[in-house]
């Protein structure tokens, strides 16, 4: 009797399994990439101020900062593009990214600005330079300006509006665009003043978590408006922008009184308030 065995081969083959990204967990990825750029940014600035990267001196090439920070390049490419919306430093195409000097603009004088006084000289001033920004944006500078909409979207979705870099980054590049070195400085000074001015700063923070859609829309209809190449659209979108902003500004502020009234009003009820003779009467 014979008992014939069959020997089947085995096969072995390696299985990649990919995983799924669900909406929820790509939105949590992107949010701690957004938040290690950032965290790179602030030890970058803080050498900046420490003198250990120098004024006037060239930042070291990209792949040494990333094996430095431990991070990809693009993460340095990040850093360095909100580094240069604060005006810290400056990129020079073909040469590399040098440290500016901090220039110096009278602290003292910011306390004399209300946050109306400075969004109506930004309405104006950007008007113009949004106009003159239609005429001479090429078409490198609308994919970079497009990428700055998509990070303010990016912002709203995670709902880290209050930072406000996609949106400073935005307008420094539509000032960039004007090649108008002066309107460029004046830009940069006025989101000093923004940013730096404590009551500007609280003013503008107070509006800012205030219907994220429509801060979009706003800046989009910019946008379309500068990639069509029409100057007056761009400067009448940009007014718009402003005087929505000088709006949620009032609107804030007087919520604001009226809470402190009614604060107010209740402490002076509380403290003369007589029903306890009242109540000893009855």
């Amino acid at each position: 009797m014979y008992v014939q065995l069959f020997i089947f081969p085995i096969i072995s083959a390696k299985l990649t399994i990919k995983p799924i990204l669900t909406p929820q967990v790509r939105d949590a990825m992107a949010s701690g990439q957004r938040r290690i750029y950032k965290d790179v940014m602030k030890q970058m600035q803080n050498m900046i101020r420490s003198g250990a990267f120098p004024v006037g001196g060239r930042l070291p090439p990209e792949r040494e900062l990333a094996e430095r920070f431990n991070v990809s390049r693009p993460t340095i490419r990040e850093a360095i593009i909100a580094l240069e919306a604060l005006d810290l430093v400056s990129v020079k195409p073909g040469s590399g990214v040098y440290v500016m000097e901090k220039q110096n603009f009278g602290n003292s004088s910011w306390e004399n600005i209300s946050a109306y006084e400075l969004t109506e000289s930004r309405a104006m001033i950007e008007g113009e330079t949004a106009a003159l920004a239609a005429k001479f944006i090429t078409d490198e500078e609308l994919v970079a300006l497009e990428a700055a909409l998509q990070m303010m979207a990016d912002e709203n979705t995670q709902g880290d509006i209050s930072s406000g870099d996609a949106d400073r980054h935005f307008h420094h590049l539509i000032a960039k665009a004007t090649r108008n070195a002066m309107m460029e400085s004046i830009i940069v000074q006025m989101w000093k003043i923004r940013d730096e001015a404590t009551h500007i700063a609280q003013a503008y923070n107070s509006i800012c978590e205030q219907n994220g859609q429509q801060r979009i829309a706003e800046h989009q209809e910019i946008f379309d408006a500068l990639k069509a190449r029409d100057a007056d659209a761009a400067r009448t979108a940009m007014h718009h922008h402003f005087a929505r902003i000088l709006n949620r500004l009032i609107n804030t502020m007087e919520l604001e009184q009226v809470n402190e009234v009614k604060r107010k009003s209740s402490e002076v009820r509380k403290r003369f308030s007589l029903g306890h003779l009242v109540a000893q009467d009855d």
